[in-house]
């Protein structure tokens, strides 16, 4: 029969005005819209894991999930320590409000305290705080390495380890 040409504009219009076509596009747009979201947490789990492991901060097997603006973290570490440090380098990332920690710990110690810095503080307000003598700043500071590059660079918002000292 071969090649046939006919004028577009003429004939029963289908296209473009039909209830089901509509129906079709919102359901194609929202499957969309949902792997954009996909996409958005894979990105932001990998930004947070990288974040981690440039921190030095050592987890086998780690997993990083985002749901929101909540972290869900797996994996398994040596020590308390580390596993708070993991903790604190995600939750203190601007847009995260929630860390949910489930990292195995190999060798559980007692957990360190948290505190989160208010506006005026310095490192010697928060030691004379909960060890009685601002001089021992450096302990929170060490604690919070490699998190805390300088001791007078903290901002109000961050979440800091204190950890347990011997009197």
């Amino acid at each position: 029969m071969g090649l046939m040409s006919f004028v577009k504009s003429a004939g029963k219009a289908l296209f473009g005005n039909d209830e089901e076509e509509k129906k079709i596009e919102q359901e194609v747009q929202a499957q969309a819209d949902a792997q954009r979201e996909k996409l958005d947490k894979l990105k932001k789990a990998r930004a947070i894991r990288n974040r981690i492991q440039e921190q030095g901060l050592k987890v086998e097997g780690l997993e990083v999930k985002v749901a929101g603006e909540s972290v869900i973290l797996k994996g398994k570490v040596d020590t308390q320590e580390t596993a708070e440090k993991v903790a604190l380098t995600a939750g203190n990332l601007k847009g995260i409000d929630v860390v949910d920690n489930r990292l195995e710990v190999e060798n559980p110690e007692p957990e360190a305290t948290f505190y989160t810095v208010v506006s005026g503080d310095t490192l010697s307000k928060i030691a004379k705080e909960h060890y009685g003598n601002a001089g021992k700043y450096p302990v929170i500071f060490e604690a919070n390495k490699p998190m805390l590059k300088d001791p007078d660079k903290i901002y109000p918002g961050q979440v800091l380890r204190i950890p347990a000292i011997e009197s």
